[in-house]
């Protein structure tokens, strides 16, 4: 008893931490039963939070058997929220799940026919028949097919009768729908199959999404009909365009009536492990999402290779087409060329050769996306249910530390020619980033210099002085965002403090990997684990930095000398320097742009401009001052450190004289 109810407890934790851990981004869900079978098919805008509802506040009776009766959740996700409605409407009528049939009709959704007679109808219909007929859809929104269909007819004007006889015994006179334009009889001979078909195919090409022209068109009557008053007609195209934008946005991914079987192939890779996603298309329609995880640490050629031909089977024989994702390297290409072993076997199989396209259509591309993310979704979820462990046992390994790294801190520099030097610091705890912990350092020993290394001891002795006097503990690695130089730089500071951690750097260039006083760089592999958290530590560090340091630069940005012109204020200035970035845009500005731009008078635009150019001037002539004759009797960073110092007070306290009328006088 008491081993039932800890089951039962173990499997909902394990549903609840499932539908914790799928995306936010639209999809549909499957809840299988402990013998792997079907019993719910839904959709969701974001699968989390839609799977996260079953789990908070008090459910029907339905909901509670379902999540009573479950063992598994799985997720597909698709491109939209139409995606998922048509993908779940498919999937419902193939498996039919028990928990379904009292919850959906199972009707199909309407689409729009075009039949393949002589002269063609159009009209709305839920049937497909296979008699050569286009077909265009599926549509959820029916108000949208009725007012595209009312639009098409009455700027095309098809037969409506259902018949037309193929005899010589035709109509003598034409029907209403002529009279009121609405038909151009075609029973009568009043239209030759030729001009007929000029229209039909008009309507094929606004059906495909060609509609910018028509709506161009559409947009200026709609004008002109709101300039003499007609309210309503202007409100009937208003909606007719509503209903061509919509229908053109629905080109969907998982139903498109082509007959052909296809498979799509896509994969992702992390380390050792791969994920491979093949999406079926039979009979127009998406039948299904397949993924299949590997453990490989072969290139992704051989991966690819060896996938297909354990996929492919006589159970299970290809289709006349397979997508793959572009990335294919060269196999790829040998495919192609048809003079590959893969090709081969496909041969000796099954006694032809399935062709292997890449994504040169829109329509092949969005399935191959959407195969993608579901395959980059698996590897997410497989990193995070194996946890970091391995990747730290092999850095420790590569970086010969003596345990392995649960505790990893990062350091990067960020400054713009001396200005606002800042550095950051984040931590990484057992490969997860430790925000709690994050870090900033405004540094003060090199403003107004470019010294990347003096930046870099700065930082290293404010972190770990303070954590050494305070007694907390030391990271296991210390990560630094640059080359052998900033490593013997930290280094050195480390030593002094008696740390006894290891200290690794990674160059961006070649993604090369400094250890001190090292001659050459020590290369890890693409594919490495340990290498990908290095390379996640390094970004995390460099994001951190450039905030801060863009943030503090937007701060400084001549707003004294915008603030003087008479009429601009602290907003105005800020709302001028956000429009051009920075004052030497401003000073090259013309009046007139910068007038219309931040919407202020042509006066004040040239006002602006000049006051611009005048601290320009005044920021050069006082660098020059500086810089001419550094201080005596002080050593090189000393000067150093006095002149910047000068030049910010200087450059954050502009004088502008008292010859220049359109300033304000504070």
């Amino acid at each position: 008893m008491n081993s039932q109810g800890g089951n039962d407890a173990s499997r909902l934790d394990s549903l609840k931490a499932a539908a914790h851990d799928a995306p936010r981004l639209p999809g549909v869900y499957l809840w299988k039963d402990e013998e792997g079978q079907i019993i719910y098919i839904g959709k969701a805008k974001s699968l989390r939070d839609r799977l996260g509802s079953y789990f908070s506040g008090e459910k029907d009776v339905k909901t509670a058997i379902l999540v009573r009766r479950a063992k598994t959740i799985e997720t597909i996700i698709v491109a939209s929220e139409y995606e998922a409605l048509l993908l779940e409407n498919t999937l419902i009528k193939q498996h039919s799940p028990r928990y379904n049939i009292n919850l959906k009709d199972g009707k199909t959704y309407p689409v729009i026919r075009i039949t393949s007679e002589e002269y063609p109808r159009i009209f709305r219909t839920r049937r497909i028949i296979e008699d050569q007929s286009l077909y265009y859809g599926p549509f959820p929104n029916v108000q949208n097919v009725d007012a595209m269909l009312e639009l098409i007819d009455k700027l095309f004007p098809l037969r409506k009768c259902k018949t037309i006889r193929s005899s010589l015994r035709k109509r003598q006179d034409p029907c209403m729908y002529y009279h009121i334009g609405r038909c151009m009889a075609p029973c009568c001979g009043r239209i030759s199959p030729a001009e007929y078909r000029c229209d039909v195919e008009r309507v094929q090409r606004l059906l495909s999404g060609e509609t910018g022209p028509l709506v161009v068109e559409l947009t200026g009557k709609m004008h002109e009909a709101a300039r003499t008053l007609q309210f309503e007609r202007a409100a009937q195209i208003r909606n007719a365009i509503h209903a061509i934008e919509d229908l053109a946005g629905e080109d969907s991914a998982v139903v498109d009536f082509d007959p052909e079987s296809r498979d799509y192939i896509a994969w992702a890779a992390e380390g050792v492990l791969a994920t491979f996603t093949v999406f079926s298309m039979r009979g127009g329609k998406m039948t299904g999402r397949e993924l299949y995880r590997t453990r490989s640490a072969a290139d992704e050629g051989e991966s690819l290779e060896l996938f297909i031909t354990t996929y492919y089977n006589p159970a299970r024989p290809p289709p006349p087409k397979i997508y793959l994702q572009p990335e294919t390297g060269s196999v790829m290409d040998d495919a192609v060329a048809g003079n590959d072993s893969l090709m081969n076997w496909f041969k000796s199989q099954y006694g032809g050769e399935p062709e292997l396209l890449q994504s040169g259509e829109k329509h092949h591309a969005a399935i191959l996306a959407m195969a993608r993310q579901n395959a980059l979704e698996d590897i997410r979820k497989r990193l995070k249910e194996r946890g970091a462990g391995p990747a730290l046992d092999e850095l420790a390994q590569a970086l010969q530390l003596p345990r392995r790294p649960e505790r990893i801190e990062g350091f990067d520099i960020a400054q713009l020619d001396g200005k606002h030097p800042v550095a950051s610091l984040v931590s990484f705890k057992n490969g997860i980033p430790d925000k709690k912990n994050y870090r900033y350092f405004k540094l003060r020993s090199v403003i107004g210099m470019v010294d990347d290394f003096a930046a870099m001891r700065e930082a290293v002795q404010r972190r770990y002085s303070r954590l050494i006097r305070e007694g907390a503990d030391l990271p296991d690695l210390v990560l630094i965002d640059g080359g052998i130089g900033q490593v013997n730089a930290a280094k050195g500071v480390m030593d002094d403090l008696g740390m006894d951690c290891g200290v690794a750097g990674l160059a961006k260039r070649d993604e090369e990997l400094w250890l001190p006083h090292a001659r050459e760089p020590l290369i890890l592999s693409r594919r490495s684990e340990a290498l990908k958290t290095l390379q996640f530590v390094r970004d995390e560090t460099h994001r951190f930095a450039t905030g801060l340091n863009q943030r503090l630069r937007s701060k400084d940005l001549f707003f004294p000398a915008l603030e003087s012109v008479e009429g601009i204020g602290k907003r105005r200035a800020a709302a001028i320097m956000k429009a051009y970035e920075n004052i030497e845009n401003i000073a090259a500005a013309d009046p007139a742009e910068l007038a219309e731009r931040c919407r202020i008078g042509q006066s004040a635009a040239k006002a602006v401009r000049a006051a611009a150019r005048l601290a320009l001037e005044d920021r050069a002539s006082r660098r020059q001052k500086l810089t001419a004759t550094p201080p005596a009797g002080r050593g090189k960073r000393v000067g150093g450190l006095a002149e910047s110092l000068a030049a910010q007070a200087a450059e954050t306290a502009p004088d502008y004289g008292e010859g220049v009328s359109f300033i304000r006088k504070k």
